[in-house]
């Protein structure tokens, strides 16, 4: 009687342990996040705060796209603060400093005065900018675009389209920031092209649409048969005139084939949803470092349509395959430092 019964007790015993052991390894595998990020870690709370609302430029709306699929991806809590102004934009940083977030992720130089006094005020609070570089502040990683490495690829392009020989450049603004575009660009229509010139204008402005149709109208009347936008939203202004004159033209930023693929045929890529998503992968996987990191072709952050990355829009006719190869060549040679597309005067 006694060994049934010791021999009973030892069989509950073990189905205890068993049942505890099984308790133990399902909060293991959940941890403490509510997400869901099965990495046994805190809740990652992450706030990006943009500069403007989404839907004025598509550049913020690709960066909300990103910042959403990383959302998914990694299980974290996120949350995009769109901005009216100026004083929306640092209440915003203001207000993810005091719902306790992590990270926050910001963008280009329309960031940089609040998010100075940010830093400075949280100096244990990580803040990542995306297309500027600010390098005086501790607690701020900076990703930076190497335009140029596109822009090179674009001139390239326009050296292969060109029958007139002559094309052109319609710019935002002169300036250290618009040398990546103007300088990049000269270099790969010599590349492929060496007969050819290029005129440039200056809006003076980034969302004079008139202007910039302007400018793109004298240029065309000068015998630019292709016409690269580099005006950010005065770039629709160039679009309308190349629609009304019948040459081509390209766009910047993101894919703006879309808009009229007949003659817009081509884009300068910056994959800012590329890298809005790689800066929260990093943060979430521990490998967040402050300073500045450079984005170019090699790095997925920057590119061309329809020779780095697909379209949704059908190829125009005007770039054939064999110009296609050649591009995606040039692009394999600015990877691998082959080809030089530095911006030095």
């Amino acid at each position: 009687m006694k060994k049934r019964l010791t021999l009973l007790l030892s069989m509950v015993l073990v189905i205890g342990l068993l049942a505890a052991c099984g308790n133990n390894a399902n909060q293991g595998s959940n941890g403490t996040n509510s997400e869901g990020t099965g990495n046994g870690k805190k809740d990652i709370k992450i706030a990006l705060v943009l500069p403007e609302q989404i839907g004025v430029n598509p550049f913020f709306e690709l960066m909300d796209k990103g910042f959403k699929k990383a959302g998914e991806d990694f299980g974290v809590t996120i949350k995009t603060m769109e901005s009216s102004d100026a004083n929306a934009f640092e209440q915003n940083f203001r207000a993810a400093v005091a719902d306790g977030y992590d990270m926050i992720i910001t963008a280009t130089y329309q960031a940089e005065d609040a998010l100075r006094k940010i830093a400075a005020e949280n100096p244990n609070l990580p803040i990542a900018i995306i297309d500027h570089v600010i390098e005086d502040v501790p607690n701020v990683r900076s990703a930076a675009f190497i335009e140029n490495q596109a822009s090179f690829l674009l001139g390239a392009a326009a050296g292969l389209v060109t029958e007139s020989n002559v094309v052109g450049n319609v710019v935002a603004v002169e300036g250290a920031q618009m040398d990546k575009y103007t300088i990049g660009f000269a270099k790969g229509l010599a590349y492929t092209n060496p007969e050819a010139k290029v005129l440039t204008s200056y809006v003076g402005s980034y969302v004079d649409s008139a202007k910039s149709k302007e400018l793109a109208l004298q240029q065309n009347a000068q015998g630019a048969d292709f016409i690269a936008g580099l005006a950010a939203v005065g770039d629709f202004g160039i679009f309308e005139a190349a629609k009304e004159k019948g040459f081509y033209a390209s766009g910047q930023d993101v894919d703006r084939t879309v808009i009229d693929p007949e003659h817009v045929i081509l884009s300068q890529l910056k994959e800012v949803d590329t890298v809005t998503y790689d800066t929260v992968k990093l943060f979430v996987e521990d490998k967040f470092d402050f300073g500045t990191t450079f984005y170019g072709l090699a790095e997925g952050g920057v590119g061309l349509t329809f020779v780095t990355t697909e379209s949704e829009s059908p190829r125009s006719d005007k770039l054939t395959d064999e110009d296609i190869a050649q591009l995606k060549e040039i692009a394999e040679g600015i990877k691998d430092g082959s080809i030089d597309t530095s911006i030095t005067k």
